[in-house]
């Protein structure tokens, strides 16, 4: 089978590889339909996931169909058709029984990880039980590959772990995929405005399109306090967003969403940090603030599927792009390169 293979910093390579076998009673082998390129993925990349050694495929969301399983695998069938979860879950530890999936002692985030991930013809899944769902027949592939990660991590990360309310109001600081996630799920809970930053014009254009109330464009040479008082001035008496949803993973984000967030608010941290941010508790001692940090746990993907089967999320709006697997060396370089190429999520057909 094809399959795209982590050579080291910087490198990357379209194989071939043997078909994956079931190696444990709860493992499930699965086709591959449509796979997508993660934020994360690059992260790999450019070396800072330590974990991911050399040799491994990539990838860790996908559409499939089942192509064998386990004895012991009560949920699944050759033949059904599935969403990957990128989190596996054995639903038996402590952590999987307080709904912390991405925490399990024998899964949490393998694919694409610590074994061979879903940027490929054919993917092995551990505890397929715990890592796979259901795809009902009147779902749009490409809109249920959203509910493998992007979707899932803008609603527990950001919306849920920001205590986002009906009334209240939100800013979510960037605009790529995750945060515009964390904008179509949070208009889910009703709040009064949501406001969108971004350095990106067309991305800024693209959330007032999703739905966002406002949107502030961060010029970064005139700073975040620049940024910070523009966001205030779309709240009331100036004093701050009741929650502010940072969707970027640098230090200088993390900070202005501690410069807007109003007394009592929440800010809830969605990016992956590589680097050390400012806590600045000299000014927010006293506010009454509420710091949220989480991987995704993938709970909620039930919920949000039954959304987009009942008409009210419609992630298809997310994909920008599409390529064919054969051609995937491609879709990562327009994916690295987002800006110029005004892309968000890239479906690979497989």
């Amino acid at each position: 089978m094809k399959a795209l293979v982590f050579e080291g910093k910087g490198c990357k390579k379209l194989e071939e590889r043997h078909v994956p076998k079931l190696q444990v009673p709860t493992d499930a082998v699965v086709k591959v339909l449509k796979t997508t390129i993660c934020g994360t993925d690059l992260h790999i990349l450019e070396g800072n996931v330590p974990t991911v050694r050399p040799g491994r495929v990539l990838g860790h969301e996908g559409i499939g169909v089942v192509h064998a399983v386990g004895s012991n695998v009560s949920e699944f069938r050759p033949g059904d058709h599935v969403i990957i979860s990128c989190i596996t879950a054995c639903q038996k530890c402590e952590y999987c029984r307080r709904g912390m999936y991405s925490h399990c002692k024998v899964g949490g985030w393998v694919l694409g990880n610590t074994i061979d991930g879903t940027q490929a013809e054919y993917v092995r899944i551990p505890h397929a039980d715990g890592g796979l769902h259901h795809l009902p027949k009147d779902v749009d592939e490409a809109a249920a590959l959203m509910l493998s990660d992007v979707l899932p991590t803008g609603f527990e990360c950001g919306v849920l772990n920001g205590d986002v309310h009906p009334g209240g109001s939100v800013a979510i600081v960037g605009a790529g995929p995750i945060g515009l996630a964390a904008l179509l799920t949070a208009k889910l809970y009703s709040p009064a405005d949501i406001i969108m930053v971004d350095r990106n014009e067309a991305r800024l254009k693209m959330a007032k399109k999703l739905g966002a109330t406002h949107t502030v464009h961060h010029i970064d040479v005139l700073g975040i306090d620049a940024t910070s008082g523009k966001v205030k001035r779309h709240t009331d008496d100036h004093k701050g967003v009741d929650t502010a949803i940072e969707a970027v993973g640098v230090p200088e984000t993390f900070e202005l969403c501690q410069q807007i967030i109003a007394p009592g608010g929440t800010i809830a941290n969605v990016g992956v940090h590589g680097h050390q941010a400012p806590l600045h508790l000299d000014r927010l001692w006293d506010h009454n603030i509420t710091i949220r940090t989480r991987l995704v746990d993938t709970v909620t993907t039930p919920r949000l599927l039954k959304s987009i089967c009942k008409c009210q999320l419609d992630p298809l709006q997310l994909v920008t792009h599409r390529s064919k697997l054969a051609y995937i060396l491609d879709a990562y370089d327009t994916f690295e390169h987002a800006s110029e190429n005004k892309a968000l999520k890239v479906v690979i057909d497989v």
